[in-house]
């Protein structure tokens, strides 16, 4: 390589050999650059290294190093921070073995031919190593990354695969990563290395940055484990190793955190181990996950469908629906009302016929469903028939009905304030009985009148459900506000605290947009009752929980309703539209207002 200007500092600069001007020259320069680096021990070899990881972050897509060679040179780097710790130790060596399975990643993310590239330049073997742990929890994360990227293509999965303990590690990391993190830097502030601080915060903040970042990082690393094993669970020949009763019970628990809510986590595995027969069998035979599914396919949660998607097909697999129907079939026929979810179209129509298809196999087979389950679902079959029927029926009878509820409705409300809610939750039913069908925003307050009387009656199983009728209802989906708040006590009530918090959550972000007097945040002001839920929440579903509580942490002392002191017990039952300022007085149910305007918005729900 030509000799560079004295003022280099650096023989062999990859920045100054990126200015050649001649392109020719340069790529031969960067060449004999990947050449050469992995054998030099010079100081400052990070800080192309770095600026590598910037390149690829930047232009995953680019060709032009993969032609060069920058994967030989990543894997050789990686190997030579494994082998030879008194150079790992020197400079700022320590930084290197990241930054290169970080590029490695970066480059495999899309194009199947960089992946192919990467794979016979030999970078899964120290990538392996790093997974294993020879180094630290940081480089774990990276080496999962690149490892579920090379393992998404399908020229590609082989060779990862071929590496047996691949999965067994991916398998162990998910369940472990948490408290890895936890015990190996969050806990103790004083020990943190300090390249792995510079790393997450790029030297931009102190330790309450730190540690909000490594609970980023912690998700991460659990969410692109899940990723990797993702890939195995659609090769039937792995399925036996992943569907192990241990594992699959703590799925449901792996969500990614508000920190990480892009990824499906657990749920995406579950929905592809549940593709399979044998999956299915799996599944089916644990209670606990069945069901996390059904909370979770009630949810606000993004990757709600997901859960749909595995209820659905455990219930139309012959093998398991037995198994399953009395489990899941409340679930579903609380979502029989949702139109578009995810890929599905008309969702309800298809809950529907599901459900008609069981009850006829029901009737072929000596196996039979619960007396309670098939009432249920010839309720739910009748009022659909009975939405048919409308279609036929005259205006002027429609609009009879639809007056006769609303004189039921005020009845319920009218008991409701006197205190009589078991007498205010019989109207509502009665008006429901009572209300066209086709009347959905007249239903959406019916249903999510009485979820209310079922909170103040400790009934949260019914007051789950009524909300989440009024929701599936409720144009935007899982918009409507008050039902979104009376479901997050109700979670609340049965412990369930990440589904509390999501709705808690959307609770607030609703009533800013709302136009509702009752509803509106006062000069942009969270309402304490949901703040202090919210905090509550966040607490209880806080990733680092179990660990905390496993190594002795702070954050976890005593229950989590004592984060707030003695205040925080009745006013996270107000319902809402009680003002901050009132307390114990019971408040009206909704009134006919709601009755003519319904939802407060009417932009479509899309998916993130």
């Amino acid at each position: 390589m030509d000799k560079l200007p004295s003022d280099c500092p650096y023989p062999g600069c990859f920045f100054c050999v990126m200015k050649e001007a001649n392109p020719s020259k340069r790529r031969a320069s960067v060449l004999k650059f990947f050449r050469e680096l992995p054998s030099q021990d010079d100081d400052g070899q990070v800080l192309p290294i770095s600026s590598l990881w910037n390149t690829a972050m930047a232009h995953p897509n680019d060709p032009e190093f993969i032609n060069l060679g920058i994967f030989e040179c990543m894997a050789a780097l990686i190997w030579k921070g494994l082998k030879n710790r008194r150079w790992l130790s020197h400079d700022q060596n320590i930084y290197i073995p990241y930054y290169a399975a970080h590029v490695i990643g970066s480059y495999t993310m899309n194009m199947e031919e960089f992946a192919e590239r990467a794979v016979r330049a030999g970078v899964i073997p120290p990538l392996v190593e790093l997974l294993r742990g020879r180094l630290t929890w940081v480089e774990q994360r990276v080496a999962v990354r690149a490892l579920g990227h090379l393992a998404t293509y399908p020229s590609t999965f082989p060779a990862v695969a071929d590496h047996g303990e691949v999965l067994e590690l991916a398998i162990q990391l998910a369940s472990s990563s948490l408290e890895i993190v936890y015990s190996h830097f969050y806990q103790f502030v004083d020990r943190r290395l300090g390249y792995h601080c510079d790393l997450l915060t790029r030297g931009m903040g102190g330790a309450e940055m730190e540690s909000r970042k490594a609970e980023e990082w912690a998700s991460q690393l659990q969410c692109w484990s899940l990723q990797l094993i993702n890939c195995f669970a659609f090769k039937p020949e792995f399925l036996h190793d992943i569907c192990k009763p241990e594992f699959l019970a703590k799925l449901p628990g792996m969500w990614g955190g508000l920190v990480n809510e892009n990824s499906p986590a657990g749920v995406g595995l579950l929905r592809t181990i549940c593709q399979s027969k044998l999956g299915r069998g799996h599944v089916a035979s644990i209670s606990s996950v069945l069901e996390s599914l059904c909370n979770i396919a009630r949810s606000s949660d993004d990757w709600q469908y997901m859960a749909v998607d595995c209820l659905l097909w455990l219930v139309q697999d012959p093998s398991t629906y037995h198994k399953v129907i009395d489990k899941i079939a409340p679930t579903l026929i609380d979502l029989a009302d949702i139109s578009t979810l995810g890929d599905y179209k008309k969702l309800g129509d298809t809950i529907v016929t599901v459900l008609q298809e069981c009850m006829q196999q029901n009737g072929n087979s000596r196996n039979s469903i619960s007396s309670h389950t098939k009432e249920e679902i010839d309720e739910l079959l009748s009022f659909k028939q009975k939405l048919k029927s409308e279609k036929n029926m005259p205006k002027e009878d429609l609009h009879i009905k639809q007056a006769a509820a609303l004189v039921v409705k005020l009845e319920g409300n009218s008991l409701f304030s006197s205190g009589n809610i078991e007498g205010a939750a019989a109207k509502y039913s009665e008006a429901l009985a009572l209300c066209p069908m086709k009347s959905k925003k007249e239903r959406v307050v019916l249903h999510s009148n009485r979820a209310q009387c079922y909170l103040l009656l400790q009934q949260p199983l019914a007051a789950i459900s009524d909300a989440t009728r009024a929701l599936c209802l409720h144009s935007p989906l899982n918009r409507h506000a008050k039902s979104l708040w009376r479901r997050a006590q109700a979670y609340d009530m049965l412990g369930l605290a990440k589904e509390s918090l999501l709705d808690a959550i959307l609770f607030i972000n609703e009533c800013s947009q709302s136009s509702d007097p009752d509803l509106s945040l006062r000069q942009n002001k969270v309402p304490d009752y949901a703040e202090r839920l919210v905090k509550k929440q966040m607490r209880a579903a806080w990733l680092f929980r179990e660990s905390s509580l496993k190594h002795g942490g702070i954050h976890c002392e005593g229950d989590a309703s004592d984060a707030f002191g003695q205040e925080a017990d009745d006013s996270e039952w107000e319902t809402v539209s009680e003002s901050d300022g009132e307390d114990d007085e019971r408040r009206e149910a909704d009134d006919e207002t709601e009755w003519k305007s319904g939802g407060h918005r009417g932009d479509a729900y899309e998916k993130s």
